[in-house]
């Protein structure tokens, strides 16, 4: 008579992973150099491997389920976000009782529920909570993100750690990759990133869809959709009655009720209807509707990707996948190279073009940075080290007073404020947990000269 296992996940340990075994316990033409069939590969994935999920949403709780049951012993999932009504169509792991619960407990208490040889450690914070100490104890990061944002952010987090040898190239045991999934209604992407050697999130910002913007004269004087309304709050109403004395932030539910209550008033003095919290959200976050078939199909692509990542087994994808099943199934992968000119990745200093130093305002610097598809960036902060050798600021959003204090610098050129040709800007910025260097490069004194 055979004694019942103390723990009934084990009992089915030995047949559960029979089809993983048949991968990582035999030799096969399509193996990595690096490969070599062992038991001892499935031990490393149930037991020494660890990796880091960053959402818990649509795809996220797609990538944790996937990934629990490929093996992974060692989870870790990070998200800021609680659960609403809304979730539970497509984000399997919640259930209505969990409303307004962190996603990140919630389904790594699920997860722990239903697969006894995997362990998930939630982290109910934001990815900028973290420093790069956080980071590095992970084998591999795959993110299921919403946000450009926080992918930047990731990206350049991964990069910073990189540690590099006396002749200038990488140490590779600093490298953590990557793996990165999206999607938008019936499309979806996934790419593998192994920093410092293949393209990153900044070598191809273009490819992120562009995000819609209304013209300011309808929202202000003739709105006619809700959407209009919302904007009409966030452009406007916001920066003139500054709530809360700090920039708007997306994420922050006292800072969604504000605009949501606002544009409610606005709507009813225009006869519109149609405000919802879910919109206000939506139009602030420029979130997409989500397809829970979509983000099936793009976490089980991430999933592979990991797993292949993990043991060797068989090449990873060269780089990005493409898919589409909005009239029929499309997919395509393609290797984009990297830039040369990457904020991020390249390691040097970047020209910043100037036509004319006395009649381009630091102003419009700013907006140009904001506005670029090359820089795309949120809320820079500029400083840069004078003629005397003193680090001067230019101009910082962030600290009430020092946008004060340097607010007068905003309407004044470049000439007025001193900045030589060739003088080098260090830009910080939330899309990045480090600062860039740019460097002004003024093509009027090359028309002179010529």
């Amino acid at each position: 008579m055979s004694v019942p296992s103390p723990n009934p996940g084990l009992s089915l340990h030995s047949k559960r992973w029979n089809g993983l075994r048949h991968i990582l316990e035999r030799e096969g033409p399509f193996c990595k150099d690096d490969f070599t069939a062992s038991p001892d590969n499935l031990d490393f994935l149930q037991t020494k491997s660890k990796v880091l999920i960053i959402g818990a949403g649509g795809l996220g709780c797609e990538l944790l389920k996937d990934l629990a049951l490929m093996g992974f012993g060692n989870l870790h999932v990070i998200d800021m976000d609680t659960i609403e009504l809304s979730n539970l169509n497509r984000q399997f792991l919640f259930r209505r009782t969990d409303i307004g619960s962190s996603k990140a407990e919630c389904a790594a208490r699920f997860i722990n529920g239903r697969v006894p040889t995997c362990r998930v450690t939630p982290h109910f914070k934001k990815i900028q909570d973290f420093d790069d100490s956080f980071y590095q104890q992970f084998h591999l990061i795959v993110c299921g993100l919403d946000s450009i944002v926080a992918r930047r952010w990731i990206n350049g987090m991964l990069l910073s750690m990189l540690r590099y040898e006396d002749d200038g190239t990488i140490d590779v045991s600093s490298i953590v990759p990557m793996i990165d999934g999206g999607t938008e209604g019936f499309k979806g992407n996934a790419r593998v990133i192994l920093p410092g050697f293949t393209a990153c999130i900044e070598c191809t910002l273009d490819l992120f869809p562009p995000q819609v913007n209304y013209p300011l004269c309808t929202i202000a004087n003739t709105p006619r959709l809700p959407e209009h309304c919302v904007e009409y709050v966030k452009l406007i109403q916001w920066d003139k009655e500054n709530p809360f004395s700090v920039p708007l932030d997306g994420d922050d539910p006292q800072h969604i009720g504000w605009i949501y209550e606002r544009a409610v008033e606005r709507a009813n003095e225009f006869n519109i209807t149609g405000i919802t919290y879910r919109l206000v959200q939506g139009v602030i976050k420029h979130i997409i509707p989500a397809v829970a078939s979509t983000n099936a199909v793009i976490a089980a692509a991430c999933a592979m990707e990991v797993f292949k990542l993990a043991t060797s087994c068989y090449d990873s994808m060269s780089n990005y996948l493409n898919f589409n099943d909005l009239d029929g199934i499309y997919t395509y992968t393609y290797e984009p190279e990297k830039s040369e000119s990457c904020l991020a990745c390249s390691n040097k200093p970047q020209l910043l073009p100037i036509e004319d130093p006395n009649t381009t305002t630091l102003d419009d610097v700013i907006k140009s940075l904001c506005d670029s598809p090359r820089f795309q960036l949120k809320s820079p902060a500029l400083t840069t080290v004078m003629k005397d050798g003193k680090q001067r600021t230019l101009y910082m959003s962030t600290v009430k007073s020092i946008e004060e204090a340097t607010r007068k610098n905003l309407t004044q050129s470049l000439g007025e404020l001193g900045l030589q040709d060739g003088q080098q800007l260090t830009v910080t910025d939330p899309t990045s947990p480090s600062a860039m260097t740019l460097q002004l490069k003024y093509q009027a004194n090359e028309v002179e000269m010529n």
